[in-house]
């Protein structure tokens, strides 16, 4: 099978536009305890990086390079966020309660803040990314 212009063209600005939707969609997670964005968008983000090399490279091709079963990914991410919130319950506070905690002199980053939240988020994120790329590739192997 011979490869067209358009497919070229395709394949080339896929790498970037991916690269692109994951670095957006990580700067989104990161940012989402403290400004708009956080798991749900970022979730979403990724997994229309994800869609979008499944329509460029096909399921095989892309299968190799990311060999997750995305089915996986919403108990793991339910699991997280769930635990995230109880455990506000060891220290007898309402459930999602969150807490900060500073670390200073970490290397090349300084002084960082983390939070639980964080944690709730990547949880959501693991469960936005699961549930929406196993709907559509399930709707996309029915064709």
């Amino acid at each position: 099978m011979s490869m067209r212009t358009n497919d070229l063209i395709l394949r080339t600005t896929t790498i970037l536009i991916a690269f692109i939707l994951l670095a957006f969609s990580v700067y989104l997670f990161i940012a989402g305890h403290n400004a708009p964005g956080g798991g749900f968008i970022g979730g979403l983000m990724t997994a229309a990086a994800v869609v979008l090399m499944y329509m460029t490279y096909g399921f095989e091709s892309v299968k190799k390079i990311i060999p997750i079963n995305f089915r996986y990914l919403i108990p793991v991410g339910l699991l997280t966020a769930v635990l995230t919130g109880m455990g506000s319950f060891l220290y007898n506070e309402p459930f999602l309660s969150q807490t900060f905690a500073h670390f200073s002199h970490i290397p090349i980053l300084g002084e960082v803040e983390l939070a639980t939240a964080l944690l709730f988020d990547l949880g959501v994120y693991l469960t936005v990314v699961g549930i929406t790329l196993t709907i559509i590739l399930s709707i996309a192997n029915d064709q």
